[in-house]
């Protein structure tokens, strides 16, 4: 069995923290790598959710525009389809 001395306990410390770095640090790299990802993943399911809210706005004023656009075009054209059919028949009565 070997002495411990300075120099064979600086060794031996030397390499326990190698050792130590080499377990230790891939579950660091894979823990903060998994953790950004995920903060990424929940960044861009907030967006997906607030761009889903927005479709749904959106979609409700199109209908909505439409709907009021009928309302519009009905008002408009039936006084004018009426007018057209009093014109007509005035002038198959003359």
């Amino acid at each position: 069995m070997s002495k411990l001395n300075s120099t064979n306990s600086l060794f031996i410390v030397f390499f326990l923290f190698i050792l130590a770095g080499i377990l230790f640090l891939p579950k660091i790299y894979f823990a903060n790598n998994i953790y950004y990802t995920s903060k990424d993943i929940n960044k861009l399911y907030a967006h997906y959710i607030s761009l889903q809210e927005e479709n749904k706005f959106l979609s409700q004023q199109l209908e909505d525009m439409k709907f009021k656009n009928q309302i519009i075009d009905s008002l408009l054209f039936n006084p004018l389809v009426q007018i057209e059919q009093k014109i007509d028949k005035e002038g198959l009565e003359e």
